[in-house]
């Protein structure tokens, strides 16, 4: 008998299981490597929606306690993870400028935009009006850090490398049995796998796909996280991420061609010097419509639970929804109402 099974080791799933650690809870994980938002995303932990100059939800609180938890992780870990490096966002105009300032002066938003314009001085940068700096910003090695977890699980034969069988599935009053498994509580953090899921596929997960580049550009040597119409971020030794594209119809795991050359083209109007394309990847971020992340107690069954739908800012989500999620299933501690799937089943479950 273990307290919890956890289906899924994406950026929910680890977050989840390091609050089960930490809390003295047993646990085993079933996942099959098949969802592949964490392992290719660009990992950046920016709390400002840079589009519109605004904090994103939840942002703060969600950064007083992703910071500790990364730097936490890779104590435990031994692995470097947190990257810190401002975000630059290039202004297009004079007018975006002054929207920038007009920001800056907000609550919060005063904390992390700095009031001071940088100019370019990157002759590889086509930059004319300047930079806007966003502060305590950085980017999270997720690929180092999913693969060093679940090694860390491995060693402590807590992890099991199969696709979930729902048939395979017994619910009892107050266990869930699974191929012999006995756990109290079952959380499922499948990311756009949610989809196959019987239990939560009700819920509205749409998924948006996402690919990135990887590109080797010996004479950029910009050391800090440019944002335009893409980012640009430094990975180290002239390596830089490049992403990333939203597309809402194609729901595979596949690069394309068609976002390899819009990116491509984007890319293009920032930078001047040459590069070399070395890697292009995809994944589906779970992604919601009202852009609250789905988390909470099935309607029906109440030891299945589910930690989804952090779309792309999974990074800063994950560890401050694990830790409310413990928090409700252990003490009644009520999940913040704008993120509880009870306000997506009402329609679907009366009673």
């Amino acid at each position: 008998m273990v307290d919890y099974l956890v289906v899924g080791l994406g950026l929910a799933g680890i977050s989840f299981c390091e609050k089960l650690e930490a809390a003295g809870k047993s646990f085993m994980v079933i996942d099959d490597n098949s969802q592949r938002a964490s392992a290719v995303a660009g990992g950046l932990y920016n709390p400002v929606i840079l589009k519109r100059c605004t904090m994103a939800w939840k942002a703060r609180e969600q950064m007083e306690l992703a910071i500790p938890f990364y730097e936490g992780l890779e104590r435990k870990l031994g692995v470097k993870l947190d990257y810190k490096l401002p975000v630059l966002r290039k202004f297009a105009s004079v007018a975006e400028q002054n929207l920038w300032f007009e920001a800056a002066g907000k609550k919060d938003l005063d904390y992390y935009l700095s009031t001071k314009i940088l100019a370019n001085n990157n002759p590889h940068l086509n930059i004319p009006f300047g930079l806007g700096k966003v502060r305590y910003t950085g980017r999270i090695a997720t690929k180092t850090l999913l693969k060093s977890y679940k090694t860390h699980l491995c060693q402590n034969k807590k992890y099991h490398g199969e696709t979930f069988n729902f048939k395979a599935m017994v619910l009892d009053k107050d266990t869930v049995v699974y191929e012999g498994l006995r756990a109290k509580n079952l959380v499922f953090a499948e990311g756009y796998g949610m989809q196959q899921n019987p239990f939560f596929n009700y819920l509205p997960l749409n998924g948006t796909k996402g690919e990135l580049l990887t590109v080797y550009a010996p004479e950029l040597k910009a050391p800090n996280v440019v944002k335009s119409s893409v980012f640009i971020i430094p990975l180290g030794e002239d390596r830089y991420r490049v992403g990333a594209t939203y597309k809402w119809k194609d729901k595979t795991n596949t690069p394309t061609e068609e976002s390899k050359k819009e990116l491509m083209e984007k890319l293009n109007s920032l930078i001047t010097c040459t590069y070399e394309v070395e890697d292009h990847v995809a994944g589906v971020r779970p992604t919601v419509a009202d852009r609250r992340p789905l988390v909470g107690r099935h309607p029906v069954h109440t030891n299945l639970y589910v930690l989804n739908g952090f779309g792309s800012r999974g990074v800063l989500i994950a560890p401050y929804a694990a830790d409310q999620l413990l928090a409700f299933i252990e003490k009644g501690i009520p999940l913040d109402v704008e993120m509880d799937i009870s306000r997506c089943t009402k329609k679907y479950f009366q009673g």
